[in-house]
């Protein structure tokens, strides 16, 4: 770090990276465990206090009856069977709020002090809206899933997803331009061009993740490298017309999530073999070499999350991996992007 006066900056940046990536993991479980339905209001002032006695329970308890999750699916559940699915969604929202707090008050602190530049002020501004943004899509997504359909849209979980994983990239890069802003870089246009397209196909393949995630599309044709006993399986083309299918299509989005998988490890090997060419700096490398390990460590992932039928530790892990690969992918950004 070569400005010591960012350090405090920096570290406010990175503790908020930390705080989206655990809101993540514990967005992941709550997803797998089918917990995000349970709490049916959305206080985003008083809601982080949680049912505190027998009667407030109670309470809680009634509501959830009052909505399709209850009535089609746990119609069997006890108080305390409601409890355990309760708890994961009021983390993952405490996390979310305790995200807005750590922003906020030291961002304040920060511009009362002078100690943030006009570049970096526009910049907060942008991370509290996109924030903001991603806990209007949390409780939005949960509506659509309190109505008919004890489920929430797979389009809306896609967005709260991406949303999450942008603005996680974005505090990344914001806080690598404070850590390396003296550094000097050679650039490569050509390598800078692909890691942008690799960017972009990675955010679409994590949009796919939660297509997967959200149809239950991981639990069929748990088999790898065929989709059952086809490379393409006919379930891949069942709806009509055809463009549905990779949509909304429990076959057409699996085969996606899977072809998009190569794609990206091409992409990246691609990338990995043809820097070889160029004088790197030593940043530069290790970016590479972080990025290529990444992406083969989450290929890995998904294989078994697929072939086991993504038991629930087994699919937070592939989505932790995906957040480390879009972590990689944005470090190597960063290194080779033009002083």
């Amino acid at each position: 770090m070569e400005n010591q006066q960012n350090n405090p900056i920096i570290i406010w940046l990175l503790t908020g990276c930390l705080l989206i990536f655990l809101m993540v993991i514990i967005g992941g479980i709550t997803r797998l465990t089918n917990s995000g339905l349970s709490m049916v209001d959305w206080n985003p002032i008083m809601g982080f206090i949680p049912p505190m006695s027998d009667l407030s329970w109670n309470e809680a308890f009634d509501k959830y009856k009052q909505y399709p999750e209850y009535q089609l699916v746990n119609y069997h559940f006890t108080l305390d069977e409601f409890k355990s699915i309760f708890f994961w969604e009021y983390f993952h929202r405490l996390i979310g709020r305790v995200i807005g707090v750590v922003f906020l008050l030291p961002f304040i602190y920060f511009l009362i002090r002078k100690q943030l530049s006009k570049k970096l002020i526009l910049q907060c501004l942008i991370l509290f809206g996109m924030g903001g943004l991603q806990g209007f899509i949390g409780w939005w997504m949960v509506k659509s899933g309190l109505v008919k359909d004890p489920d929430v849209s797979h389009f809306r979980l896609a967005i709260h997803l991406i949303t999450a994983f942008l603005t996680f990239a974005y505090t990344f890069w914001v806080a690598l331009g404070l850590m390396y802003e003296d550094k000097k870089t050679i650039d490569f246009k050509s390598l800078t061009v692909i890691l942008y397209f690799i960017f972009g196909v990675t955010v679409l393949q994590i949009i796919y993740g939660a297509f997967v995630a959200g149809l239950n599309a991981g639990f069929v044709m748990n088999t790898f490298p065929k989709m059952g006993d086809q490379w393409i399986s006919d379930s891949v083309t069942a709806l009509s017309p055809t463009w549905l299918n990779f949509v909304e299509g429990i076959g057409g989005v699996q085969f996606i999530h899977r072809y998009l998988a190569y794609l990206v490890v091409g992409l990246i090997i691609y990338f990995v073999v043809r820097s070889r060419k160029y004088e790197l700096s030593v940043r530069q490398k290790k970016s590479t070499n972080i990025l290529l390990y990444a992406v083969l460590f989450q290929f890995l992932l998904g294989v078994f999350t697929l072939i086991l039928s993504v038991p629930v530790w087994l699919g937070v892990l592939h989505q932790l991996g995906a957040f480390l690969l879009l972590t990689a992918i944005v470090f190597s950004m960063h290194a080779y992007k033009k002083s």
